[in-house]
């Protein structure tokens, strides 16, 4: 479906920042997450970011050309919460599909405005997969640890609808990202597996999981290599971390994993740990000093930002990986010439 095979082959990808970091400048109120069409809407609505990729599509746009613009190669769709389950939280299941569709859309549009320009750089889409708000391997209730929130067919079946309508919207990848239940993440693989087939098509896949503190493990307890051997059934396109850590926090866990795969290794890390107030004060050249560690090693593949990160991180570290050669990664020529 997409050249990103040669492409990853070339040069280190640069994956763009965070979404919600850029969106937040704009101060939405309550009324501006409505728009006309949601304006007697019965549940406060002001914090679903998913939302504006309908009722501010321009905003969302802007924040997709900034990246691109910035030396993004590839952009995150505005999906991180676009399944049924955390919709919940809003009433908006029925819009599910709508959301996943249009947020593809816009950033395919950007995409191929960008491609137009620089046809040697082509940009890339990938449908941003999140992790939902529940876990299907550990109990949130203390004084029932058998209880689940949620079933592996729920989150199929919530991960294949998104899926469907972001494959439909126009993105070149899939990224299941911010996995902290690994058993979260297997229903959304299970789920693009079962698309792959129905549709008879191929899309290369991104995983991304999220080390949440300085145990080095997954909130469902697993460690950097076992979260690597428990989704290496499936062929993907890269395996990586993002979220919850600085980069020089996280290079440890991209070492455990780098020799270990012959997968593309991605890494997005949050611009250091947030302050007091949970804003986060790395400035760009401290992110890209510390990503420049990663590139001497030999450890990365795709290389962007997560919370806190804005264009300007992502220009300071696409400088940086312009310098270096990408990681081998074996299976490319495979999956290319098969």
């Amino acid at each position: 479906m997409s050249n990103i095979y040669q492409e990853i082959q070339k040069r280190i990808l640069v994956l763009d920042g965070a979404m919600g970091t850029m969106l937040q400048e704009y101060k939405f109120t309550e009324e501006d997450f409505r728009g006309e069409r949601f304006k007697d809407y019965p549940t406060p609505l002001q914090g679903n970011n998913d939302l504006l990729s309908i009722t501010q599509p321009e905003a969302v746009k802007e924040v997709h050309r900034k990246y691109f613009a910035a030396g993004a190669d590839i952009v995150e769709t505005n999906t991180f919460s676009g399944t049924t389950i955390a919709m919940a939280d809003y009433q908006m299941e029925d819009l599910v599909y709508e959301l996943n569709y249009e947020s593809a859309k816009i950033a395919k549009e950007v995409a191929e405005e960008f491609t137009a320009k620089e046809p040697h750089k082509p940009r890339f889409v990938a449908g941003s997969i999140g992790p939902t708000n529940r876990t299907a391997s550990m109990s949130p209730d203390v004084n029932d640890p058998g209880y689940r929130a949620v079933t592996f067919d729920e989150l199929r079946i919530a991960y294949k609808q998104q899926v469907e309508a972001l494959i439909d919207g126009g993105s070149d990848i899939l990224l299941v990202e911010t996995v902290f239940d690994t058993l979260n993440a297997k229903a959304a693989l299970f789920a693009i597996e079962e698309v792959k087939a129905e549709r008879n098509i191929e899309i290369p896949i991104m995983i991304s999981g999220t080390i949440t503190d300085a145990s080095g493990r997954t909130l469902s307890g697993q460690t950097a290599e076992a979260f690597l051997i428990s989704v290496s059934h499936i062929p993907l396109l890269s395996v990586g971390f993002n979220c919850a850590l600085g980069a020089n926090l996280l290079q440890p866990h991209l070492e455990a994993i780098a020799s270990k795969t012959d997968f593309a290794i991605s890494a997005h890390p949050n611009a250091g740990l947030p302050n007091a107030f949970g804003e986060y004060d790395e400035t760009p050249e401290e992110t890209a000093e510390q990503i420049e560690e990663y590139l001497k090693k030999n450890l990365i593949n795709i290389i962007g930002g997560c919370c806190g990160t804005t264009p300007k991180h992502i220009s300071a570290i696409a400088a940086v990986a312009a310098k270096y050669k990408p990681r081998k990664a074996e299976f490319v020529a495979t999956v290319q010439n098969s």
